[in-house]
């Protein structure tokens, strides 16, 4: 007789991208975390296009812990291929998710057309998803059986995102408890705009991103002189400031941080691009969920700051109205998707802006491996943008500190708010390096069992 409970790593291993984790209760209790997009390079299509490595006739739900497409890109292909159980996040994700995968949908069919191919999904199978999903609040205890609960807690991520608390009962061991927590993305706590990253508790196994395992990010203040240093040098050249960004929460969160430096005078007075559909659909969702703002920005709102709006600040949603950008020779700022120019708009910005020294480019994100922002950031002079070779004239600066995850010195200390209930740490959504140095302190330093497990590999909790 096979053990229960473990855990399979189906995805999110050796890689950032991909987010996908069975946890088997038994034979009869199979439950996914999070189904997400492979993003990087042509090779990360191929594997999105492979089967899922396990029966979707046995999967009894599935959990999201966010909106991001890493997290939930692969659903419609899940649904497309016969899962038609539940599916559980915040409300606050399910709203997000439905903009995200409906853009998702269209970029692939553009992408599958342009190399002869089949879309992954289309439309009418992302319309399929939303049926089944349901939404849960923080903080609400959620019998999935007379075993299993289920209980939300505040990532800090982005909007909505949670991490994911299975208590499991043990009926041979007179009911005891076992609690695994999968913390999806930990957010950058203390965030500009979102609450702080809720603490562990009395999990035992602990499944948690490696994003930044190997690296600290600048100072709050370091990162907003940082910030307004770029700014004022890119706009000073009379040049353009390109910024890709994703569009859910750093959209946001550089929209508030722009709001600041405009009323305090702090950078000049240029138009400010907003051009992506996504981003602006987010930041109105955003705006209908101030509740889930941390104190300080509650307060502000309170006092009457309009924080996504300052004066010559347009959103362009239209093709056309995108395109006209680059008619204004002036100054200016463009906040454009994807966040690692792997697709959306940003592209064609970066494809007209590249070969000129006046512009900049600003990197504040994650840029995955193989990605048109990972070639930017590790100082190409050349790059294929449609099938075109661009040299790369402009400047590339990079400003990591925006980033909505943790870095390595918070990441430890968020491990440390377990308490000695805490008996294993599987550290993923990492590239190897990354994974490999945060499992690395966390044994030395806080002396937890901490490893980084093998893709497709069973794992028993005992």
């Amino acid at each position: 007789m096979t053990n229960y409970p473990k855990i399979k790593f189906c995805g999110g291993v050796g890689s950032v991208t991909g987010a996908n984790f069975l946890l088997e209760v038994s034979d009869e209790m199979k439950i996914l975390v999070d189904c997400g997009l492979v993003q990087g390079d042509k090779v990360a299509m191929k594997e999105n296009r492979e089967p899922f490595t396990y029966d979707l006739s046995e999967i009894k739900a599935l959990f999201i812990t966010h909106a991001h497409l890493d997290h939930v890109g692969r659903i419609p292909k899940l649904v497309k291929e016969g899962y038609q159980g539940p599916i559980y996040s915040t409300p606050e994700t399910k709203a997000l998710a439905e903009i995200v995968l409906t853009d998702a949908a269209s970029i692939l069919a553009m992408e599958a057309k342009q190399d002869g191919e089949e879309p992954l999904y289309d439309i009418s199978d992302v319309e399929k998803v939303f049926p089944l999903w349901n939404a849960i609040p923080y903080h609400q205890n959620f019998e999935l059986n007379d075993k299993v609960s289920v209980f939300f807690k505040d990532a800090g991520h982005i909007l909505g995102s949670a991490m994911i608390e299975f208590s499991i009962k043990d009926t041979s061991k007179n009911n005891d408890v076992l609690r695994v927590l999968f913390t999806g993305d930990l957010g950058n706590s203390p965030a500009p705009l979102l609450r702080d990253t809720e603490a562990i508790g009395d999990a035992n196994y602990l499944v948690m991103e490696s994003v930044y395992g190997d690296r600290n990010h600048e100072s709050k203040e370091g990162r907003i002189n940082k910030f307004q240093k770029i700014i004022k040098d890119a706009l000073d050249r009379g040049g353009t400031l390109v910024i890709p960004a994703f569009s859910i929460d750093r959209t946001q969160v550089l929209l508030y941080e722009l709001n600041n430096m405009v009323e305090e005078g702090k950078i000049p007075d240029v138009p400010v691009y907003v051009d992506s559909p996504m981003a602006i659909k987010a930041t109105e969702i955003y705006k209908s969920n101030t509740d889930l703002f941390n104190d300080h920005v509650k307060e502000k709102i309170a006092n009457g700051d309009d924080i996504f709006q300052f004066p010559r600040l347009k959103f362009t949603v239209s093709s056309a109205e995108s395109r006209n950008i680059k008619e204004y020779e002036g100054a200016k700022i463009i906040l454009a998707g994807s966040g690692m120019s792997v697709g959306g708009r940003v592209i064609g910005h970066e494809e007209y802006f590249l070969p000129d020294p006046k512009n900049t480019i600003l990197l504040v994100g994650y840029q995955s491996v193989g990605s048109l922002g990972r070639h930017l950031a590790d100082g190409q002079k050349k790059v294929t943008i449609h099938k075109r070779t661009i040299k790369v004239k402009a400047h590339i600066e990079t400003l990591y500190g925006f980033s909505a995850h943790r870095d390595s010195d918070h990441l430890v200390e968020f491990v440390s708010t377990g308490t000695d209930k805490l008996k294993n740490v599987f550290v993923v959504m990492g590239e190897p390096g990354a994974s490999m140095h945060l499992a690395q302190r966390v044994n030395d330093e806080l002396g937890v069992k901490a490893i980084v497990p093998d893709r497709d590999n069973e794992y028993t909790l005992s």
